[in-house]
């Protein structure tokens, strides 16, 4: 077995709460959002090819807050030096771990033989973690499926992980379905496989040195609690994004804290948020990771019109914040059948 980095260990109390790599999702202020709702969850960035971290504008692909921490860059590629580069890159510009994509389906990725093709090619995966980890002082982590299209044997997934943690890989991230490459699209990808979440188990009981963290359809507070009996943490993706409440009950139920309101929460946002708008930032960049805040509360709908049809027009500043919020606390402090009227005036300026 290839010597592991002595920076490839993290902490266990960081793995225990993550939110997944998510392109066009999860960037620097989606993060920073999400750090303000669980101080303690790892973040990951979107997926960035190493020809664009070594090529590209790395004030935007690494844009990375003090406040995120701590966070991985999540890396995307196929060639061993040109990986090794751009994670030396990421590790320079302050992230926390480097993370290669082995598990995004999308037709991109295939024809350019990277994200989910590689779990045909654990030799290449190898040899990828190994030029990284020679090249970078932070852990050197793998996110994968549990195969693609008709592999249907727990040993040959065995055998991918045990090829990359003898390359010295001591932590995956397991989205435990197959990535089908052919006719389904991305999408698809996240909804059609069935969940095999008992194979991510089995792998942590026979290979408990590893760290094993689940990701995949865990989508409520019970869900992600259970995977904790049998792995060393539970990832969300979209039900983070969708409901970022969840992540704050998550934190809090976890490790420990006082419960915030969404208001609450929110409110605390607003310095980074006049941070960035002084700093020529658009309030739309911003706005939009915070969509689904109220989602499925009185009033959600109302604070999702006010800040999608404003927050795009010139000037939109935390005002609008403020409107969408005043017209949102309005449903829960007015009769229901005033709340219609109550909530138009408030987005006219009448109240």
């Amino acid at each position: 077995m290839r010597a592991v980095n002595a920076a490839s260990a993290i902490p266990p109390e960081q793995l225990r709460l993550s939110v997944a790599p998510m392109m066009d999702w999860t960037d620097t202020q989606c993060r920073v959002f999400h750090r303000l709702l669980a101080p303690h969850a790892r973040l990951y960035t979107e997926m960035v090819h190493a020809n664009a971290v070594i090529h590209g504008d790395r004030s935007h692909l690494l844009a990375l807050d003090p406040v995120e921490h701590p966070v991985a860059l999540q890396l995307g590629g196929s060639e061993p030096a040109l990986l090794a580069q751009a994670a030396r890159i990421g590790a320079e510009h302050g992230f926390d771990e480097i993370n290669l994509n082995c598990g995004c389906p999308s037709d991109r990725v295939q024809a350019g033989r990277f994200g989910a093709c590689l779990m045909r090619e654990p030799a290449l995966v190898a040899d990828s973690v190994a030029a990284m980890i020679d090249a970078c002082n932070v852990p050197v982590t793998v996110k994968c499926r549990l195969g693609v299209d008709d592999d249907e044997h727990y040993e040959v997934f065995r055998a991918f992980i045990d090829r990359i943690a003898d390359a010295g890989c001591r932590m995956f991230v397991v989205h435990a379905r197959n990535a089908w490459l052919k006719g389904l699209s991305p999408k698809e990808n996240r909804e059609i496989p069935p969940l095999r979440y008992e194979w991510a188990y089995q792998l942590k009981r026979e290979r408990p040195d590893l760290a094993i963290i689940v990701n995949g359809g865990i989508a409520t507070l019970d869900d992600a609690t259970e995977h904790l009996q049998h792995a060393d943490g539970a990832m969300l993706g979209r039900a983070a994004y969708h409901d970022p409440y969840l992540l704050h009950r998550l934190d809090v139920a976890w490790f420990g804290g006082e419960l915030q309101t969404r208001s609450q929460l929110l409110r605390a946002l607003r310095p980074h948020v006049e941070v960035q708008l002084a700093r020529g930032v658009y309030l739309k960049h911003i706005s939009r990771h915070l969509l689904g805040l109220f989602g499925g509360q009185r009033g959600g709908r109302a604070f999702r019109q006010v800040l999608s049809e404003g927050a795009h027009k010139p000037g939109a500043d935390w005002s609008l914040v403020e409107q969408a919020l005043a017209v949102t606390e309005a449903f829960s402090e007015v009769p229901s059948s005033a709340r219609a009227d109550a909530a138009l005036r408030l987005c006219s300026g009448q109240a």
